[in-house]
């Protein structure tokens, strides 16, 4: 009974420790993502379904300052000027103006993307990856909600700039999505109005409004 409760306190002292270590790399990307006025990022996105024969692969880009953003995915173009979200689809000719959707808690938006996991997960240190001669140190987090659609997300943290490597979220569907930043520039200089959508240049466009 003594070893077992001695093994007990160990795995829990281990568990507690792997927290802490999880928690204060996250809170060390934060304040280094928080001290950029912009941020830049060029990613791949992958997402696979092998239950049900998925895998799409796709490049993006997106610039961020503040909860400001535009993202360029999929041919589609996304302007959210901290109000009001703008997705231009040149293919369909359409513009979708709505508020930036809150109704889906586990969606990672742009804005979200450098600082969703502060609120909402527990943190456990996962394993420590060499990619490309560089140290990425991974953290599991759980959703605390148990009705989360997300089964988990591991964040693989550069250990050395302390910049976000890659996101990987696996959800409750066996549905995985991957996020490799292949490029990440900070405190670009930026047009004034590149978070503002001109009505003029879409005059032929259909708008479909949402809000």
């Amino acid at each position: 009974m003594k070893n077992f409760l001695l093994l007990f306190f160990i795995s829990l002292s281990f568990s507690v420790f792997s927290q802490n270590k999880g928690k204060i790399l996250l809170n060390d990307v934060s304040e280094k993502v928080k001290s950029y006025e912009s941020i830049s990022i060029g990613f791949k996105y992958v997402l696979e379904n092998t239950s049900e024969n998925i895998k799409q692969e796709t490049k993006g880009d997106v610039i961020m300052e503040g909860d400001k953003y535009k993202l360029n995915i999929l041919g589609v173009t996304r302007i959210f000027d901290g109000k009001t979200l703008y997705s231009i689809s040149p293919e369909d000719e359409e513009v979708t103006i709505s508020s930036e959707s809150d109704n889906e808690e586990d969606a990672i938006t742009p804005s979200k993307m450098l600082s969703f996991y502060e609120d909402g997960y527990t943190y456990d240190l996962d394993i420590e990856q060499n990619i490309k001669g560089r140290k990425i140190q991974y953290v599991k987090l759980t959703p605390i909600d148990s009705d989360s659609e997300i089964n988990y997300i591991l964040l693989g943290i550069d250990s050395q700039t302390k910049h976000i490597y890659n996101l990987i979220q696996v959800g409750k569907n066996k549905t995985k999505t991957t996020l490799t930043v292949n490029s990440f520039k900070t405190n670009e200089p930026l047009s004034k109005t590149l978070f503002t959508f001109d009505a003029d240049k879409y005059s032929d466009y259909y708008i479909n409004r949402l809000d």
